[in-house]
């Protein structure tokens, strides 16, 4: 499906009476869960030529490879050396391809996504951590279907557990962030990082519409920067990092263009900002 169709169709679901209907079974997780599930299997490799074509993937960044299922290329591998990971301690690096949107978190530990008030509580499911991050950034950066579906750590350091929260599917994209607060109601998992450079960080992967499964590789543990952390099953997906008050110098251009609808590109290990000077 092109971007183009997907925005008519998402328009009808979220903004016209009627859409109520298809809006309940296209955000069922046993929708999605046997959606994923085809995914999975050798029938769905006939998809592929069809999805490359619609979305104009550059394939050359990709291991040739034959996949076994839709799932397989939806998480192919880039070729070594493909996305070079920023080594400068003092760089916050990406750990996606996507879209960048960037919020400042108030003293009550909120910020606004669009039309949708969020709560640092309620993104992590009322874990008592919201007191840490007000005056803080919220980073959220959207992967599109086009990108690459595997991501990495920003920092070297440790990280907790996985926490996951169970919810419902909505999709990601503007059009529909704008009308629900997908990133409370979404189903999603969570972890704490405790990084050399940047402090105690909170990273969330929230699943959208068809997403089969949000896949981190290991609990509790030491971490490094770029090491790949996990990676999302068909659909498009999300993940927000949560900073404390002065450990950013984020350009206060990139805060000016999200409040313009406008997300910056980001890339899987590349430059975001520099860390703040104490």
């Amino acid at each position: 499906m092109t971007s183009k169709k997907m925005a008519v169709g998402l328009t009808c679901c979220y903004f016209k009476h009627l859409g109520w209907p298809a809006r309940q079974i296209m955000t069922n997780p046993i929708l999605t869960a046997v959606i994923g599930a085809y995914m999975d299997t050798k029938l769905s490799t006939r998809r592929i030529n069809g999805f490359i074509r619609a979305n104009a993937l550059d394939m050359s960044d990709y291991v040739k490879q034959d996949y076994r299922c839709f799932n397989d290329f939806f998480t192919r591998q880039v070729k070594a050396g493909a996305r070079p990971i920023n080594t400068d301690r003092d760089t916050l690096i990406s750990p996606c391809d996507g879209y960048m949107s960037a919020y400042k978190i108030s003293s009550d530990s909120e910020f606004a996504i669009k039309n949708s008030y969020y709560n640092v509580e309620d993104l992590v499911g009322g874990a008592d951590i919201a007191g840490d991050y007000i005056n803080g950034t919220c980073l959220v950066l959207r992967l599109g279907v086009e990108n690459y579906h595997r991501y990495c750590y920003i920092d070297g350091g440790f990280k907790s557990r996985n926490w996951h929260i169970q919810g419902r599917y909505h999709p990601v994209q503007p059009i529909v962030v704008r009308k629900r607060p997908v990133f409370i109601q979404n189903t999603r998992e969570y972890c704490m990082l405790y990084t050399e450079n940047f402090g105690t960080v909170v990273q969330i992967e929230v699943g959208a519409c068809l997403v089969g499964k949000i896949e981190n590789y290991r609990q509790a543990g030491v971490i490094h920067r770029g090491e790949e952390k996990g990676l999302f099953r068909f659909g498009g997906s999300t993940i927000v990092l949560l900073f404390k008050e002065g450990v950013l110098d984020l350009p206060q251009e990139i805060f000016e263009q999200t409040l313009r609808g406008k997300e910056k590109p980001v890339r899987f290990g590349s430059a975001i900002c520099k860390k703040a000077d104490h």
